[in-house]
């Protein structure tokens, strides 16, 4: 007996028309079909006519569910891994049974198809040559603060997702770390109240403020860091962060996000040039 072949299927994003006539071929074709939300998945299947049985595949289940697939591609049953949306095992389920299949010797397929990741990057207008994919922003606060410092000295293109409830609190912190960084807001892509907001962190959430609520899919696509400047003069670059009125941290802070030096180099110098002034002061 042939063994079967597991089909990792890209689902449609939000319109349900974006899906491959090989997409639908598979699904039609397959003995069972793995969903992350088999009431989400029903949907789609519905409307292509398809009409193949489904399992339920989440990420509270996917450990249990590995025996069930594994033991139908022994039988010689094809199984098609489908997500709520988008290409499967990418910040969705499956990416374990997906091991567990390779390891135990079956075929994997990849029928390629909708992503949002590559649609929100292709939107965007920044380099797409070599980009970064951080799935979503970190709940806590501070685990939230470090993932957008990682940023200031990120020079790849930056892709994340942000839910509705905490994109506000997100671009409020960026605006304060990454200043005036380009950034691209996808909402709702490829769906009825599609919407692109491009600008800087302030700028968007100047307009998002505006509205009595925020819903929706997310996506932020943040340009990657400009190259450091060369020989940048500490010294020199201090003395005219303090000629604008920054002292001390907000000072520090400054140099850093503004050109890329150290801050505890930028907050020493500070340090030395005042002392001098102070010295100075006291000799006059």
């Amino acid at each position: 007996m042939s063994k079967g072949t597991l089909y990792l299927v890209a689902t449609p994003i939000g319109n349900l028309e974006d899906v491959t006539l090989r997409a639908v071929e598979i699904l039609r074709s397959v003995d069972l079909i793995a969903c992350e939300d088999t009431r989400t998945s029903r949907v789609l299947l519905r409307r292509h006519g398809i009409g193949t049985p489904v399992l339920s595949l989440h990420r509270f289940s996917e450990s249990r569910r590995i025996r069930t697939i594994l033991e139908r591609l022994h039988e010689g049953q094809n199984v098609a891994l489908i997500s709520d949306a988008g290409t499967p095992a990418i910040s969705d389920p499956g990416a374990r049974v997906v091991r567990a299949a390779l390891d135990a010797g079956f075929s994997v397929s990849p029928i390629p198809g909708p992503s949002a990741i590559t649609a929100a990057l292709s939107a965007s207008g920044m380099e797409g040559s070599s980009f970064v994919y951080l799935g979503f922003v970190p709940k806590k606060p501070g685990p939230r603060k470090a993932f957008l410092e990682n940023l200031l000295a990120e020079s790849r293109t930056a892709v994340f997702l942000e839910t509705p409830l905490r994109v506000k609190t997100t671009l409020k912190l960026a605006a304060q770390i990454l200043g005036a960084r380009r950034l691209v807001l996808m909402r709702e892509l490829t769906k009825i109240h599609e919407e692109i907001l491009t600008g800087p962190a302030q700028t968007i959430l100047e307009e998002l403020d505006k509205r009595p609520s925020v819903k929706g899919e997310i996506i932020l696509v943040f340009e990657g860091a400009a190259p450091s400047k060369p020989d940048i003069d500490l010294t020199e670059m201090v003395r005219t962060l303090m000629a604008e009125g920054l002292s001390g941290k907000r000072l520090a802070d400054e140099a850093h996000r503004r050109f890329g030096v150290k801050k505890n180099e930028a907050y020493s110098t500070f340090l030395s040039l005042r002392g001098l002034q102070s010295g100075k002061a006291s000799c006059s």
